[in-house]
């Protein structure tokens, strides 16, 4: 564990030995998020490969998504038709 310390400006250093432990680069751009009351960073590269990572294995596309949708308006214009046609 490291000890960091916050400026009056709210700028936080990350020491060399824990941006190397992780991979950071000062070329690196980072994500901040807050979890159960403890404010983790993260590279964004590897958010994002995390998140492509888990999409991809997701039970649904935007593919599917919009098939399902024109599925649906065909049958409400199937029903609106039949509906407009009964006396």
């Amino acid at each position: 564990m490291v000890r960091v310390r916050i400026s009056k400006q709210g700028r936080l250093v990350i020491p060399a030995e824990l941006r190397k432990e992780v991979g950071i680069t000062g070329e690196d751009d980072l994500v901040a998020w807050v979890e159960n009351g403890t404010l983790s960073l993260g590279r964004r590269e590897a958010m994002e490969e995390e998140l492509w990572a888990e999409l991809a294995g997701a039970a649904w596309t935007v593919d599917e998504f919009v098939a399902e949708r024109r599925e649906e308006a065909e049958r409400e214009w199937r029903r609106a038709d039949e509906a407009a046609v009964k006396p």
